[in-house]
């Protein structure tokens, strides 16, 4: 698709959102999205899913790709994880198997 067909169907959808805005009864279907909250854990939490993992420390900080000192402050409670981190360990604390299926650490 060459530069003017992509700006002019992008233009073709812009007035047609306008025009589905300005209706007294729209006809373009709308989606709601929910994003789940990223979960705060606690330090036994954390603890939890790592000896669920059956990793230590260091193993389970090289998984998620965060130094030894992190985990070990999320499970003292110093810190508590966040962002992608918390995403992660929301992940394995649903999938079981997930540590399996992303073999991020290996024995050699």
């Amino acid at each position: 698709m060459g530069e003017k067909s992509v700006f002019e169907s992008i233009m073709i959808g812009l007035g047609e959102a306008l025009d589905d805005a300005q209706r007294e009864k729209p006809v373009l279907k709308r989606h709601k999205v929910f994003v789940e909250p990223v979960k705060v854990f606690a330090a036994d939490e954390v603890k939890s899913i790592r000896n669920s993992t059956g990793m230590s420390q260091k193993t389970f900080a090289g998984y998620l790709g965060v130094s030894d000192k992190t985990v070990e402050a999320w499970e003292a409670g110093t810190n508590h994880p966040s962002g992608a981190a918390s995403r992660l360990l929301s992940m394995m604390e649903m999938d079981d198997e997930l540590i399996i299926k992303f073999p991020f650490v290996t024995t050699r």
